[in-house]
């Protein structure tokens, strides 16, 4: 059995690996119980398991855990402030972009991601980077105005 360390939300964490093809969606909600990130397809497909992996949005579902040795991960859960949702988070239930929330935490964290690196993202850049989800609840242009919205909110800081 393997160990790998990484830290995630800002936590230190060393975790066994039962095998060597343990996925870190697995880690993630198996072990450390942090469940925000949602299996859809298990292929890569559907975004739903999207977290940040040393800053950059990867599919859970398809990361071996051993390749985040030593790496950082930010989750859903790690981007509120204790009961303080992120302003991304709210912009996306004020825009009435959460329906059954299951590719909601996908969706937030790329968009954490987005604007992070790209706070002025035009229309045609955020409509790209939500090819990288499937919805079938609301309908894209409630998370297209939610996606705006935190656009708004993020440059009022």
């Amino acid at each position: 059995m393997a160990t790998i360390s990484l830290k995630v939300n800002g936590t230190p964490c060393t975790v066994e690996l039962e095998h060597d093809r343990v996925r870190l969606s697995e880690i993630l909600r198996g072990q450390l119980g942090l469940t925000g990130a949602k299996i859809g397809c298990g292929v890569g497909k559907c975004g739903s398991c999207t977290v940040l992996v040393n800053g950059e949005p990867v599919t859970s579902c398809t990361l071996l855990a051993r390749k985040a040795d030593a790496a950082e991960v930010l989750t859903i859960e790690g981007l509120a402030d204790g009961a303080v949702l992120h302003p991304i988070q709210e912009a996306f239930l004020d825009a009435g972009a959460v329906q059954c929330g299951f590719c909601t935490p996908g969706l937030i964290i790329r968009t954490y991601s987005l604007l992070r690196n790209n706070p002025g993202a035009d229309d045609a850049q955020i409509v790209e980077m939500l090819r990288h989800h499937l919805c079938r609840c609301t309908g894209y242009l409630a998370i297209l105005e939610a996606v705006k919205l935190s656009r708004e909110r993020m440059a009022q800081g």
